[in-house]
């Protein structure tokens, strides 16, 4: 199986509109500097399915989800949450959407694995292990 046969058999994805519409402008906005990773995101963007405004899928990794992933190489897992650029605090584990890894996650369900190109060019497989609400974060935050 070829890389771009593997590529293509990405999964589903699932974003809520506001989400959807907030991506959207970023990939509009990005300058040259993040012009691959605004393509990548863009590509994501189009094949997601996108909830009706107001809906949200607990399941589905959106912005302000914490999310736990594994490497398939290393076999190390991760927790982050998920957040805007301007929320990104990677000492605290905030992420940005604005990142490899963020375009990998956004969208994702628990179970699913997804390759993704690392910031250095190497090809990573990550599997979502878990995927918490943003409100149970906030309650139990």
């Amino acid at each position: 199986m070829t890389n771009s046969t593997k590529r293509s058999a990405r999964p589903a994805i699932v974003l809520t509109a506001e989400d959807h519409l907030m991506l959207s402008r970023a990939v509009a906005g990005a300058g040259e500097r993040l012009a691959d990773l605004a393509a990548e995101l863009g590509r994501e963007l189009d094949r997601a399915r996108i909830l009706p405004e107001g809906r949200s899928s607990a399941d589905h990794v959106r912005i302000g989800s914490g999310v736990t992933f594994r490497d398939e190489g290393t076999a190390k897992e991760t927790t982050i949450t998920l957040v805007r650029p301007e929320e990104a605090d990677v000492d605290a584990g905030k992420i940005s959407v604005m990142t490899p890894v963020g375009v990998a996650l956004i969208g994702m369900a628990a179970g699913k694995s997804i390759d993704w190109v690392t910031r250095s060019g190497e090809m990573r497989r990550l599997t979502v292990t878990d995927v918490r609400d943003p409100a149970d974060l906030v309650v139990a935050g």
